[in-house]
């Protein structure tokens, strides 16, 4: 089944050239001019991705994503055309997969479109449990499995982990060095982030909503522990 994508934009020349390109290269676009005709698809349709523009008339991106986030289990892409740091810690904060600066390049958004697909689920036909490829790579921690490959996160229990394409980033970062001492400009380096000047902050939102997911009290985590003034270590056994 074709994935479905909504794009949330109220420039209509932009938003009608994206939905022709995506619906050239095989997905379901449907177009929303404001959150509030985004509502109304959501009541008929399931979403896969959203593409979203941050600066719109009354309700802005930023909040329709939170909302569509408690809805349904979808990637998000924000778009906006001023790229300040501000937005881009407050698109962390709430989860966003990716973010574009406008204007932007159909190609490079199609590239980023294909790798948020690949880790969100299809709405449609979802399995409630997750079976491991055992020829994939696996690594496990304290109860949960990660799969390298799907860029996935499993319980013990055989569901699925929801993780934002940003904090598995993160996490396999850890997953890939374990028990090793990374500074904040390790970790932004390893995922590309050597080049932002709000570096540092993002990593620490990214640490900060990947342990209250996986850690059982994220105020005293036991996998990803802070040393003080130098990074994190991340300790995939558990007594």
């Amino acid at each position: 089944m074709r994935a479905r994508i909504a794009i949330v934009e109220d420039e209509p020349d932009l938003r009608d050239a994206v939905a022709e390109y995506l619906g050239a290269n095989g997905y379901e676009v449907f177009q929303a001019e404001d959150a509030k005709a985004m509502r109304l698809l959501v009541e008929q349709h399931s979403f896969q991705l959203a593409i979203l523009d941050i600066a719109m008339p009354g309700e802005d991106g930023l909040a329709l994503g939170r909302w569509l986030r408690s809805k349904m289990p979808i990637g998000i892409i924000y778009a906006t055309a001023s790229g300040t740091a501000l937005d881009r810690i407050v698109g962390l904060e709430l989860g966003a997969d990716d973010y574009m600066v406008k204007p932007y390049e159909l190609r490079e958004l199609l590239a980023r479109v294909r790798s948020v697909l690949r880790r969100v689920p299809n709405t449609d036909e979802t399995p409630l449990k997750y079976e491991i490829d055992s020829p994939r790579r696996i690594v496990p921690f304290g109860p949960y499995t990660a799969d390298l490959e799907g860029r996935l996160v499993i319980r013990g229990d055989g569901s699925v982990l929801d993780l934002a394409k940003s904090e598995f980033d993160v996490l396999e970062v850890f997953l890939l060095r374990p028990n090793r001492l990374l500074s904040r400009a390790n970790i932004a380096e390893a995922i590309g982030l050597v080049e932002e000047t709000e570096a540092s902050r993002a990593i620490d939102i990214r640490i900060m909503r990947l342990r209250k997911k996986i850690e059982n009290d994220p105020a005293s985590p036991r996998f990803l522990r802070t040393v003080r003034g130098e990074g994190y270590i991340f300790s995939p056994s558990i007594a």
